[in-house]
C-alpha cells in the first residue's frame, strides 16, 4: 500500500479510450507499428546475412540476425565447426521470411556455398589458414568440407608420416592450407601437411646441424620395408638397414621392432648434405663374439640352428651372431659331393664338431661327419678284395656306374665289368639310380679312398664255355640285330653276340640281309679276351658250293703269278749275292797284286 501512495497519475491517460479498449494514449497503432518495423533490420530472401548464436543444442542452433523472429539452423551445417558457440557470428542464407508457421527460414550451408569460391580464392592468395571437415575417404585420399564445397585432401598431403589408417580422420576438423584450384572442374585440393612443413624444416635444420657420427638418438619407427626401418628422428629420417638391426640372422625387420615403436638408434654415416642417414641399432650391443665363451675350443661338439643354406653348405648359429659354416664336404664321409639340402634345411637343430676357430676374423667352420668314425679305418677288414655286397647305385657316367656301399664308401663299376656278354652303351640299360647291385670288391685304394667294384665276377665267366661251343667253322643260327656303319650285330645263341662285315652279309641269292632276318652264319674268328666272334653268313654256302671251271682257272693263275714273283725275287737276291762275290773276288786279286809288286 505504502509502494501505491507514491505512484502518480498520467495527467493526459485518456480513460475513455481505455475503456473502450484502445490502448495506445494518443498514439495510433499505425505509428506504433512502423516505429517498430523500423527498429528491425530489412531482409530479403535469397539474401546472406550475418547472425548471432543466441541458443544450441545436439541438433539445433537457433541464429538471430535482427528480424522480428529467429531462425533456427541443422546443426549437421556446423559439423565442420565443433568449437561453434552462443555469441558466435556466422552466415547465413535466407530461404524464406515466413514458411506457413511463420517461421523465419535460414541455411548456414547454402549461406557459405554462395560465397565459398570466393573465401577459397582468397584463401589461397593470402596462404589463408582455413578450417575443414573431413566427410569421407576417396581413392587416394579423403574429401573435406571448405566453406561448403567438396574439397580433396590426397593421402600424401594429410601428414609428414605416412598415414596407416585413413579412418581415423574422417569426421575429424582439422585445418588446412589451399593449394591448388582448378576453376574449369571446380577442383579444390588442400593440404594440412603444408602447415607442419614449415615447423618441422626448422626442426629437420637444428637437428642436422647437431648430427655426428657415433651420436644415440632416440627416433620413433616411422615405416618398414623388407631391407630395413625408417625411423624419424624428429622431423628427420634415417634407415637402419636390415643387417643393421641385429647381430643374428633377419629375415623380416618385423622381427625386431614395430612401427610407431620408440627406439634408441645410434649414427653410423651421413652424406654431404646429411640427407642420408645411416643409423644401426645392434651396434648399442656387445659384438656376440666377444661374448663367445674362451673355453671353446677345436674339436668340441655344438649345437645350434640352421639359419642359412647354399649348394655349397650350411651356415649354423650356435648363438646369436655367432655362426660358423657346415661345408658340404664335412656332412658325410662319401666322396662324390652332393647338395647340402640332401642333409639339411632352415630351421632344423643339430650337433657339430668345431674344426676351425678363428676369433679375430670371427669364423668358425663346422662338421658333422666327424660324429660317426670314418669308415676307411679299417676298409681292408671290412670290405676285402673278392668279398661280395650289396650297393645302391648312386650315379651314371659313360663309363661306369658309382655305386655306394654304405655313407662313405662307394666304388666305381666299370660299364666293362657289368656283363659278360652284352656290349653296353650305357650303364642305364642294366640298372637305374637308386636301385640295389650286387657287387664283388676287385680292387680297393685306401689312400685315394677309392673302390674297383664288379658286377659280372658274381657269376662265372661263360667265354669259358663259349670257346668250346662256337669254334671256328661251326655253324648256328643267328638273327640280324643291328645295322652300324662297318656291319652288322648278330644275336647268336645264349645271349652272345657276333659281327658280320657287309661282304659277309650278302646271301646266296646275292641280295642283302637285313635286320630281324634269321640265318646261318659260320664262325670264322673266335677270340676270348677280348670276347669278340667274327661270323660270316656267306662262307655257309660258299664252302659247300663246288668252284666253277673259271674260278678255279682264275685260282691257278693267281698261284702261278705268285710263284713267278717269288722265283723273280729269289733270282734277284742271288744276283745280288754274285755281284757282292765277284767285287769280294776283285778285292782278293788286287791284294795279291799289290802284294807281289812290293815283293820286288
Amino acid at each position: 500500500m505504502d509502494n501505491l501512495k507514491n505512484v502518480q497519475p498520467v495527467a493526459d491517460f485518456d480513460w475513455d479510450a481505455y475503456e473502450k479498449g484502445d490502448s495506445y494514449a494518443g498514439k495510433s497503432k499505425e505509428e506504433l507499428v512502423e516505429t517498430y518495423d523500423q527498429s528491425l533490420n530489412k531482409v530479403n530472401d535469397k539474401e546472406v546475412v550475418m547472425g548471432k548464436v543466441t541458443a544450441m543444442n545436439k541438433r539445433e542452433v537457433v541464429v538471430n540476425i535482427g528480424y522480428k523472429s529467429d531462425g533456427v539452423v541443422s546443426m549437421n551445417e556446423f559439423r565442420y565447426n565443433p568449437d561453434l558457440k552462443i555469441g558466435d557470428e556466422v552466415e547465413v542464407y535466407i530461404e524464406s521470411q515466413e514458411d506457413k508457421k511463420g517461421q523465419l527460414i535460414l541455411s548456414h550451408k547454402k549461406a557459405r556455398a554462395t560465397r565459398s569460391w570466393d573465401r577459397v580464392n582468397e584463401a589461397l592468395e593470402k596462404d589463408e589458414i582455413i578450417k575443414g571437415y573431413i566427410k569421407c575417404r576417396t581413392k587416394g585420399g579423403m574429401i573435406v568440407d571448405v566453406f561448403g564445397i567438396e574439397a580433396f585432401l590426397p593421402g600424401s598431403q594429410i601428414d609428414v608420416k605416412p598415414i596407416r589408417d585413413y579412418d581415423v580422420f574422417v569426421g575429424k576438423t582439422m585445418e588446412f592450407k589451399v593449394v591448388k584450384i582448378n576453376h574449369e572442374f571446380k577442383n579444390v585440393v588442400v593440404s594440412h601437411k603444408a602447415l607442419i612443413e614449415a615447423e618441422l624444416e626448422q626442426q629437420k635444420k637444428d637437428i642436422i646441424s647437431k648430427l655426428e657420427k657415433g651420436q644415440v638418438l632416440e627416433g620413433t619407427v616411422k615405416n618398414i620395408t623388407s631391407y630395413g626401418v625408417f625411423i624419424d628422428l624428429g622431423g628427420v629420417d634415417g634407415l637402419i638397414h636390415i643387417t643393421d638391426l641385429s647381430w643374428g640372422r633377419v629375415q623380416h625387420p618385423e622381427e625386431v621392432v614395430k612401427l610407431d615403436e620408440k627406439i634408441n638408434v645410434v649414427i653410423l654415416d651421413f652424406d654431404d648434405d646429411k640427407k642420408r642417414i645411416a643409423l644401426g641399432l645392434k651396434q648399442l650391443t656387445p659384438h656376440p663374439w666377444d661374448a663367445l665363451s674362451a673355453e671353446l675350443k677345436v674339436g668340441d661338439k655344438v649345437k645350434g640352428r640352421v639359419v642359412v643354406m647354399a649348394d655349397y653348405g650350411a651356415f649354423i648359429e650356435i648363438a646369436p651372431g655367432v655362426e660358423g659354416l657346415i661345408h658340404v664336404s664335412e656332412m658325410s664321409w662319401a666322396q662324390h659331393l652332393r647338395s647340402a639340402q640332401d642333409f639339411m634345411k632352415v630351421g632344423d637343430e643339430v650337433e657339430a664338431v668345431v674344426l676351425t676357430l678363428d676369433r679375430d676374423e670371427r669364423k668358425m667352420s663346422l662338421g658333422i661327419k666327424q660324429l660317426k668314425p670314418d669308415p676307411w679305418e679299417n676298409i681292408e677288414e671290412k670290405y676285402p678284395v673278392g668279398s661280395k655286397h650289396t650297393a645302391k647305385v648312386r650315379n651314371f657316367t659313360n663309363f661306369g656306374v658309382f655305386a655306394e656301399i654304405e655313407e662313405g664308401v662307394d666304388g666305381l663299376i666299370h660299364i666293362s665289368d657289368l656283363s659278360w656278354t652284352k656290349k653296353i652303351k650305357h650303364p642305364s640299360e642294366v640298372t637305374a639310380i637308386g636301385a640295389d647291385i650286387e657287387v664283388q670288391v676287385l680292387e680297393i685304394d685306401k689312400e685315394n679312398r677309392r673302390l674297383s667294384l664288379g658286377h659280372k665276377q658274381l657269376e662265372e665267366n661263360p667265354w669259358d664255355v663259349f670257346e668250346t661251343i662256337f669254334t671256328v667253322g661251326s655253324v648256328h643260327e643267328g638273327t640280324v640285330v643291328e645295322m652300324v656303319d662297318k656291319g652288322a650285330v648278330i644275336s647268336l645263341p645264349y645271349g652272345v653276340e657276333g659281327f658280320a662285315t657287309p661282304k659277309h652279309l650278302v646271301k646266296e641269292d646275292g641280295s642283302q640281309a637285313k635286320v630281324d632276318e634269321k640265318l646261318d652264319f659260320k664262325v670264322i674268328e673266335f677270340n676270348k679276351d677280348s670276347k669278340r666272334i667274327i661270323v660270316s653268313h656267306s662262307r655257309v654256302f660258299e664252302d659247300e658250293r663246288p668252284e666253277s671251271k673259271e674260278a678255279a682257272a682264275e685260282k691257278k693263275a693267281r698261284k702261278t703269278a705268285k710263284k713267278e714273283k717269288d722265283e723273280t725275287v729269289s733270282q734277284s737276291s742271288n744276283m745280288e749275292k754274285t755281284t757282292l762275290g765277284d767285287i769280294e773276288e776283285l778285292a782278293a786279286l788286287k791284294e795279291k797284286l799289290s802284294g807281289g809288286s812290293d815283293a820286288k
